[in-house]
C-alpha cells in the first residue's frame, strides 16, 4: 500500500502549509457544512441489498433486524450508502488513510502488545486512502445520531459535534508543529485520558473511564475460552448458539459446507506465513481443535467469519482467533484509488498505518472455498481487552467529553498517515469548519433517518426480510 496522501513531505512546512490552504479554494470550508447530493441519489435499499447478495444468505435477515432496532444501529451497517453520499460532496483533495466507518462505537479502549490500555480505533474493515474529511462528517453524524437518540435538544448535539470538531482540528494543528517520529510514536492511553476527564468534569467521567479500564482488563482471552467453549467428550470444544455461533461440526449437513474443515485449516496455514518470523514461530505452539461460525457486528452481518480455537500446552492454555472475511472497501468505488491483489492485506495494512499499537496476532490470507470462490480474509485475536463505550447511556456533557477524544484520536490517525502541516493549515485556528460539520451533521442525521424509513418500509412490504438475532 502506498502512502495516501496528495503527499507533500518532500516540502519545507511553509510550502506544505500553503498547500492546505490553497485547497480551500477547492473545497471551503463552510462548503462541508452543505448537504445535496442532488436527485439521482442511490436508492439505499438497494445498496444494501448489493452488499447482501455476497454474504451468507442465512444471515442476511440478521443483519436487517440489527439495522431495523434504531437510526443508530441503522447507521452503524450504512458505510456503504453514506460513502455514495460523500462522494457527491465537496473534496478539500487532501488525503489520509481513512477508517472509513468512523462511527462513535468505533472508538474503545484496547490492549496494546505491552499490557497497556490505549484509547484507539477499532474496526478497519472499510480502510482505505480517501479525502480527510469523510471520516470526520461521519464521526460527526454519528455523534448528531446518537444524541438523538438519547433525546438531547439540538443545542446539545451541536455542542457535542462542534468539540468533536474542535478537538480533531486543535490536535491536528499541534500535530503540525511535532517531529515525524513523536506523531508516529503518539498515543492516548488509558492514563492520558483519565487526566483529561478529571480536568473537565467533577468526577463522573472519570469514574466510569476507571469502571470501563477495569472492564476491559477483564475482556481476555481467557474470559472468552470461558464463556465461548465447553468441555465435551472429545476435549475443548466452542459452544454452539445458533445461529449466532455456529461449530463447523453443525455446518456439515448443508451442502455448501461440506468439507469446510479442510478449506479452513488451509486458511490457517495461509495465515500464518503472513506473520513475522517470531510471532509464526509463536503460533506453532499451538494446535487447532474447533472451529465455528460467528454472526458480528452489524454492518458485517453475512460475511464469513470464523471463531477458531487452537490450545497449546494443555486444554487450559487457549488461544482464540477470529478470521473475518474481507471484501472491496464500501470507499473504493468512489475514491478511484489503487487497487488491492488481497482485501485482508488491505485491512491489516490500513490498521497498523492508523493504530498506534495492533494486535501481535494480527495478519491475513485468502482461501478458495468449496464454491470455486476465492475470498481474501484477515485474522486477530478475538478478545484482548476492549472496553466499548455506550453513547446511548451518556449525558450531554459526558457525549461532548468522548466526542473530544474521538475527535482527537482520528485526529492522530490521519495525522499518521496524511501531511498534518497541510491538514492543519486548511482547518485553520478559527471554527469555521466546526460550524460547517455541525450543520452537515443535522442534516445527514435527517437523511439517515429517511433511510432507515425506507428499510422499515422495505421490511413491511416483503422487499426484504428480517430477523432478530
Amino acid at each position: 500500500m502506498t502512502v495516501p496522501s496528495a503527499f507533500t513531505a518532500s516540502l519545507p512546512p511553509a510550502e506544505r502549509a500553503a498547500y492546505g490552504r490553497k485547497a480551500r479554494e477547492r473545497a471551503p470550508r463552510s462548503s462541508h457544512g452543505r448537504y445535496d447530493t442532488g436527485q439521482r441519489r442511490a436508492d439505499p435499499v438497494d445498496l444494501l441489498e448489493r452488499q447482501s447478495a455476497e454474504r451468507v444468505p442465512a444471515l442476511v435477515p440478521i443483519r436487517y433486524g440489527r439495522m431495523l432496532e434504531s437510526p443508530f444501529r441503522f447507521y452503524r451497517g450504512a458505510a456503504a450508502i453514506m460513502a455514495a453520499d460523500l462522494a457527491r460532496l465537496p473534496d478539500s483533495g487532501l488525503r489520509a488513510q481513512l477508517c472509513g466507518d468512523a462511527h462513535p462505537l468505533n472508538f474503545r479502549l484496547l490492549a496494546s502488545p505491552e499490557r497497556r490500555l490505549v484509547f484507539d480505533i477499532n474496526d478497519f474493515d472499510e480502510t482505505s486512502p480517501g479525502p480527510f474529511e469523510w471520516d470526520v462528517k461521519r464521526l460527526a453524524a454519528g455523534f448528531v445520531i446518537a444524541a438523538r437518540a438519547n433525546g438531547f435538544s439540538p443545542k446539545e448535539q451541536n455542542r457535542t459535534v462542534r468539540a468533536c470538531a474542535r478537538a480533531y482540528r486543535s490536535r491536528m494543528r499541534e500535530f503540525a508543529g511535532l517531529p515525524t517520529l513523536d506523531i508516529w510514536y503518539a498515543q492516548d492511553d488509558a492514563e492520558h485520558v483519565r487526566r483529561l476527564l478529571a480536568t473537565e468534569t467533577e468526577g463522573e467521567a472519570e469514574r466510569r473511564l476507571r469502571d470501563a479500564a477495569a472492564k476491559a482488563r477483564t475482556r481476555t482471552h481467557l474470559k472468552a475460552f470461558a464463556k465461548l467453549t465447553r468441555v465435551t467428550a472429545e476435549g475443548r470444544r466452542i459452544t454452539p448458539d445458533p445461529p449466532l455461533i455456529t461449530p463447523l461440526g453443525d455446518l456439515l449437513d448443508e451442502p455448501s459446507e461440506a468439507g469446510r474443515e479442510e478449506e479452513l485449516r488451509s486458511l490457517v496455514s495461509g495465515y500464518a506465513r503472513t506473520l513475522s518470523p517470531e510471532r509464526r514461530h509463536l503460533l506453532r505452539h499451538y494446535r487447532l481443535v474447533d472451529m465455528a461460525r460467528k454472526v458480528v457486528g452489524v454492518g458485517s452481518v453475512g460475511t464469513r467469519c470464523w471463531v477458531l480455537l487452537l490450545l497449546g500446552r494443555d486444554d487450559d492454555d487457549p488461544l482464540l482467533l477470529q478470521a473475518k472475511e474481507a471484501s472491496e472497501s464500501v470507499l473504493a468505488p468512489h475514491t478511484g484509488g489503487e487497487r488491492h491483489d488481497n482485501q485482508g492485506r488491505r485491512v491489516v495494512t490500513g490498521q497498523r498505518l492508523i493504530q498506534t499499537t495492533s494486535d501481535i496476532f494480527l495478519g491475513w490470507t485468502h482461501v478458495t472455498g468449496l464454491d470455486g470462490k476465492g475470498r481474501d480474509f484477515y485474522v486477530r485475536q478475538l478478545w484482548d481487552w476492549k472496553g466499548i463505550a455506550r453513547p446511548e447511556t451518556m449525558g450531554p456533557n459526558l457525549l461532548s467529553l468522548f466526542g473530544r477524544l474521538c475527535g482527537a484520536c482520528l485526529a492522530r490517525a490521519h495525522a499518521r498517515s496524511g501531511d498534518p502541516v497541510a491538514l492543519a493549515a486548511y482547518l485553520g485556528s478559527g471554527d469555521r469548519f466546526d460550524r460547517a460539520l455541525a450543520e452537515f451533521a443535522q442534516s445527514y442525521a435527517d437523511q439517515n433517518e429517511r433511510d432507515y424509513e425506507a428499510l422499515r418500509a422495505a421490511c413491511r412490504s416483503g422487499r426484504i426480510t428480517a430477523a432478530r438475532s
